[in-house]
């Protein structure tokens, strides 16, 4: 059982709205199977990765930070775009984890891959399991990450505040779940660093190009 990428006949593709991080493009398109024309609007996304840092006391790293669209401060993971050009994801995700929590690691799997809105956005995410951490000194950020406090938080701790609602970064959720099941299993079955990521090749050869 597996998500199957298609090639899909489009008809037309324009950018309606051009934004600092992601465009909106309006596409119409066959649908796949059928002769059905349809025309629906998209935002246009370059795919991001995030970290779960777990320490060799069984503590994962999660961080509070403030996101305007929903005026909340929720728990995270540390997390990022896809914005620099020719950076493998893995690096982002090393780039990412050093730049927001001043961390690093020294070793790396994958995690999860997770589809964040495919009803109306192109972003494809990929959560990364980072391990054997070396923590450095504290760099100067910005903006809302200027505000980030980072926590170490128990891995049990966290998958209750999960389970009970209290954490509800569908990212964060996603990867605190992930980890807490390869912890049980003794971390036996992880995807390598650069296992296959089919959404991110399929968008780099179609829809991020076009």
């Amino acid at each position: 059982m597996r998500d199957q990428y298609v090639d899909t006949q489009i008809l037309d593709s324009d950018v309606v709205f051009t934004g600092a991080v992601w465009d909106v493009v309006e596409q119409r398109f066959v649908l796949p199977g059928t002769q059905t024309t349809l025309t629906r609007q998209i935002m246009r996304h370059p795919g991001a990765v995030a970290v779960v840092a777990l320490d060799d006391d069984n503590r994962v790293m999660l961080m509070q930070q403030y996101r305007q669209p929903l005026r909340v401060i929720e728990w995270e993971v540390p997390a990022g775009l896809l914005d620099h050009a020719g950076e493998e994801p893995h690096v982002a995700a090393a780039r990412e984890l050093r730049e927001e929590v001043d961390l690093s690691a020294r070793t790396w799997n994958v995690l999860a891959d997770q589809l964040t809105s495919p009803g109306g956005s192109s972003e494809a995410l990929r959560i990364y399991l980072a391990r054997d951490i070396t923590t450095h000194p504290a760099s100067e950020r910005t903006a809302e990450e200027a505000q980030i406090k980072p926590h170490w938080v128990p891995l049990n701790d966290a998958v209750q505040a999960v389970m009970a609602g209290h954490i509800t970064n569908a990212t964060a959720c996603l990867g605190i779940l992930h980890t807490a099941r390869h912890a049980e299993a003794g971390f036996a079955d992880l995807r390598p660093v650069d296992d296959p990521w089919p959404a991110r090749d399929h968008l780099l050869n179609g829809f991020l190009n076009s």
